[in-house]
């Protein structure tokens, strides 16, 4: 045993750790396409992951709020408290979120918020902490999540979003959640299970203010 680590000591000394050229970081940081065409790759790319796409007009966001959950039979749902008065919807019971301990967030049958910024290419909707998207746990625990996503907040690539988020990261050191539809995984046999990390149900309202 010491003669076989003695060999992989001396391999690894031996390693020429001469200068190296740096990597090459000719990759796109800026996306080429329109703001249409960029929500359409999003509502597409969000729904091959299982995930549920509504656009919606930017006075209709409560309703349709209204509608996702009470297609999922969801009508206790949390928000975080800087969830805008237009988004709530009524015939729904809002809690809003100032601490409730992880029994009352799994007493609630859903939760409804806003993101920072989201990803058409990946299909990527980033949670960053602010105040429509309330703390981590709030989304984590309740079973369907419906997510308000604004026309403007879509960007094409990924290094856009990191462009975006690293001044809240930076400066004010806020936690970042990636969400890329339903939490789901998959054991050896690649039999496909939901809802084992986070919420089983995504909803993304994508509001698009030009539509009307």
């Amino acid at each position: 045993m010491s003669a076989a680590r003695d060999q992989i000591l001396a391999r690894i000394r031996a390693v020429d750790r001469g200068r190296r050229e740096p990597a090459s970081r000719a990759y796109r940081r800026t996306g080429a396409l329109g703001a249409g065409a960029r929500v359409e790759l999003f509502a597409e790319r969000v729904t091959d992951y299982r995930a549920e796409v509504g656009l919606v007009a930017a006075d209709e966001v409560g309703a349709a709020l209204a509608d996702a959950c009470r297609e999922h039979g969801a009508s206790r749902i949390g928000i975080p408290p800087g969830f805008p008065a237009d988004w709530r919807a009524h015939g729904l019971e809002l809690l809003e979120d100032h601490g409730l301990a992880p029994r009352e967030l799994d007493t609630l049958e859903g939760v409804a918020t806003g993101c920072t910024v989201a990803i058409a290419e990946t299909g990527t909707i980033v949670l960053a902490g602010g105040p429509t998207e309330g703390r981590r746990a709030l989304t984590l625990v309740p079973d369907l999540h419906v997510c308000v996503v604004r026309r403007d907040q879509i960007v094409e690539l990924v290094p856009e979003a990191i462009s975006a988020l690293e001044p809240l990261v930076a400066r004010e050191r806020r936690p970042l959640t990636f969400i890329s539809g339903p939490s789901a995984t998959s054991d050896i046999e690649l039999n496909r299970v939901e809802g084992v990390h986070g919420p089983r149900t995504l909803v993304a309202l994508i509001v698009d203010e030009e539509e009307r």
